[in-house]
C-alpha cells in the first residue's frame, strides 16, 4: 500500500491489522459494528495549528474559519472552538448547532445562496461575526431587519471573480456561470457594493471569493486575489471603499489516492500572503486581513470509514465484485461527483495481494459503487475494508435511502475512542413518521 495514506496516528500494528489514534480498528469494529466512521482528533487538531501557525509566523493578520458543511456535528463544533478556529455555517441546522456548542458568536460566519428570513433572524440574534452576502435577495433582507432591530452587522460580499479552478466541473464555483455569489465582470458586484454601503447598519468589511475545491495547486488563488485586489483598488478611488478583510475561500486539496498530490499546507498559505502582500503593495492599498475557510483540508484524511464485507460476485474474464455493508448511503461521492477512494483490509493489511475486487455498496442502485479496481489480498466475509480520506462529505452528505441507518461516528486520540454520534436504529427511522391508519 502507499504509506503516504496513513496520515496522522494511522500505522500498522504487530497484528497487521490498521491502527488509529493508538487503537486497533478491528476493536473497534467489535465495540461499535460496521459501517462505522473513525476520525483521528489529533490529526485534526494538528491541521488546524497549522494553518494557524502558518499567518503567524509571518505576522499576518487573518481568520482560519473551519467550513463545517465538510463535517458538523456538536463534538466537532465544540473542538474547533476549543482549537479558536472561526466557523462558516451554510444553514440554520448548521448555526443552530454551533449555538448549541456555545460557539463564540463573534467567530461564525453566515454562508449560504438562499438564506431564510428565520435563518437571517436566527444569526441576528446570535449577533453572529458576519453575513458572506451571496445575492441582492439576501442584501435588501439584511438591510430591512438591521434597520427594524437597529442593529449593526458585518458583512463581506461574495464575488464569483471568473477564475476557474482545476477541479471536477460539479465543485467549482468561482466561475462566471455559478448559482453563487456577485459576479465581478458585469457589474452586478459594484452594484451591490454601491447598495451596501449606503445600508445604514450593514458594515461591508471586505470581499469573498470561493474557486473550487480538491486544489492541487495555488495559480487559481493567485488569479482571484489579482483580480479582487485590483477591483479593490478601482472602488476605493470612486467610491471610498476600504477592503479590511479578503477572504479567498478554502478548497485545499488531500490525498484520496496515490495519484492525488496536495501541496503542505504552509506553501498554499504563503502563496496567498505572498500575492496579497505584491499586489497591495503594488496598488498601493493597505493589507488586508487574510480569511480562509478550509474544511476538507481539516478533516477529510483524518477519518476512515470501516465496513464489514459480505458478498462477493465473480464475472469470469470480467470483473470480480466485493460487496461491503455500506456503500452510496454513508458515501454518496463517488456516485455524485465519480470521487475517487482507496482502501485496505484493515484485519490484513500486509499481506500479499491476490485479486483485484471492485467495491460494491449495498444499496439498490446499479451506481452504488464505492471503489473501481482495488488490489487487496483474497477477501471474504471474515474481513474488514478500511477506506482511507472519508473525513469530509461522508457523514454530511448520508442518507437513509432503501432505509438504511446511518453510521456512528467514533473520535479516537491517545488510546481513547469517544461516541460523538451515536448508530441510527430502525426506531429512529420511524420517530417522525405517523401512521396512515
Amino acid at each position: 500500500m502507499d504509506e503516504r495514506l496513513l496520515t496522522g496516528t494511522m500505522k500498522i500494528n504487530k497484528a497487521n491489522h490498521l491502527e488509529i489514534g493508538g487503537i486497533d480498528t478491528i476493536s473497534l469494529v467489535e465495540k461499535y459494528g460496521t459501517p462505522l466512521y473513525v476520525y483521528d482528533i489529533s490529526q485534526v487538531k494538528h491541521k488546524a495549528q497549522m494553518f494557524k501557525k502558518a499567518f503567524q509566523d509571518r505576522k499576518i493578520k487573518a481568520q482560519v474559519a473551519y467550513a463545517s458543511k465538510a463535517f458538523s456535528c456538536l463534538a466537532i463544533y465544540q473542538l474547533m472552538a476549543k482549537e479558536e478556529m472561526s466557523l462558516d455555517v451554510v444553514s440554520g441546522g448548521e448555526l443552530f448547532t454551533a449555538i448549541q456548542a456555545d460557539y463564540p458568536s463573534k467567530k461564525i460566519h453566515f454562508h449560504g445562496n438562499n438564506k431564510s428570513d428565520a435563518e437571517i433572524i436566527a444569526a441576528l440574534d446570535y449577533n453572529i461575526g458576519c453575513f458572506v452576502v451571496d445575492n441582492f435577495y439576501e442584501l435588501e433582507k439584511l438591510n430591512q431587519y438591521t434597520k427594524q432591530r437597529k442593529q449593526n452587522m458585518s458583512i463581506l460580499l461574495r464575488v464569483t471573480p471568473g477564475v476557474e479552478a482545476h477541479t471536477h466541473e460539479y465543485i467549482t464555483t468561482g466561475q462566471t456561470d455559478s448559482k453563487f455569489g456577485f459576479d465581478l465582470n458585469n457589474g452586478q458586484a459594484q452594484q451591490a457594493l454601491q447598495l451596501a454601503m449606503q445600508m445604514p447598519y450593514i458594515d461591508v468589511m471586505g470581499l469573498h471569493c470561493h474557486i473550487g475545491s480538491q486544489i492541487f495547486e495555488t495559480e487559481g488563488f493567485s488569479l482571484a486575489i489579482d483580480k479582487l485586489v485590483m477591483q479593490s483598488k478601482e472602488w476605493h478611488e470612486a467610491m471610498g471603499f476600504d477592503l479590511r478583510v479578503l477572504n479567498v475561500g478554502g478548497g485545499f486539496g488531500i490525498r484520496y489516492t496515490s495519484e492525488d498530490e496536495p501541496l503542505p499546507i504552509e506553501d498554499y498559505i504563503n502563496n496567498l500572503i505572498d500575492e496579497v502582500q505584491s499586489v497591495t503593495t503594488k496598488v498601493q492599498l493597505p493589507m488586508p486581513e487574510i480569511w480562509i475557510e478550509p474544511g476538507r483540508s481539516l478533516v477529510g484524511d483524518a477519518g476512515i470509514t470501516l465496513y464489514q464485507v459480505g458478498s462477493q460476485k465473480i464475472i469470469p474474464d470480467v470483473r470480480n465484485y466485493l460487496a461491503i455493508d455500506g456503500g452510496m448511503t454513508d458515501n454518496i461521492r463517488p456516485a455524485l461527483y465519480d470521487a475517487k477512494y482507496t482502501g485496505v483490509l484493515a484485519n490484513r493489511v500486509e499481506d500479499a495481494v491476490e485479486e483485484t475486487y471492485s467495491i460494491a455498496g449495498k444499496c439498490c442502485e446499479s451506481g452504488d459503487m464505492l471503489i473501481w479496481d482495488l488490489p487487496l489480498p483474497k477477501a471474504d466475509d471474515k474481513d474488514v475494508l478500511a477506506v482511507f480520506s472519508t473525513g469530509a462529505y461522508g457523514y454530511a452528505m448520508a442518507s437513509n435511502y432503501n432505509r438504511i441507518p446511518r453510521p456512528p461516528v467514533i473520535f479516537v486520540e491517545n488510546g481513547k475512542d469517544f461516541l460523538a454520534i451515536k448508530r441510527e436504529s430502525y426506531a429512529d427511522l420511524m420517530r417522525l413518521e405517523r401512521s396512515l391508519y
